[in-house]
């Protein structure tokens, strides 16, 4: 899957309803998961203790929620590419949900659609709805508004 290409961000401006992706799955594993709580200090059990986790409800390991979430920015630049943009910015996230549980070797993809954009602080801001796809279910793991800011 190659990335939806704006020449520009002004060209954002007439993108409302774009959809982008899907990206390729990827699989997280107990790697990645472990990585994650070493970088957040979040090391509870259900996440970093495969023998007590795998007595639990969940039956395995599962990613925290918040790493499902910062894979947002890992897919959208995959989904979509802005040329000419001299900086980009991680404006914030709106409406976040975890409607499904990533169990340890699950795949995620993502998927997207520019749901709104319009001028702001001198550049082009664009709220991209993202959905984290589970392999397999017909819940996603993450969905989520992302808000860039893109200056020329």
């Amino acid at each position: 899957m190659s990335a939806t290409v704006f020449n520009h961000p002004r060209d954002l401006l007439e993108a409302t309803g774009t959809l982008l992706g899907p990206t390729d799955y990827i699989t997280i594993d107990q790697q990645r998961i472990n990585l994650f709580a070493e970088a957040t200090g979040d090391h509870q059990w259900i996440h970093v203790d495969p023998e007590r986790a795998a007595k639990s409800d969940f039956g395995a390991t599962i990613a925290h929620g918040y790493l499902t979430l910062s894979l947002a920015s890992f897919f959208l630049p995959q989904m979509m590419q802005i040329d000419n943009v001299t900086m980009g910015i991680n404006y914030g996230t709106n409406n976040v949900r975890f409607p499904s549980v990533v169990r340890v070797n699950s795949r995620l993809r993502g998927r997207g659609e520019i749901i709104q954009v319009d001028e702001a602080k001198g550049g082009i801001r664009s709220v991209v709805r993202i959905t984290i796809e589970l392999e397999g279910s017909d819940r996603p793991a993450c969905v989520l508004e992302t808000i860039s800011l893109s200056y020329s």
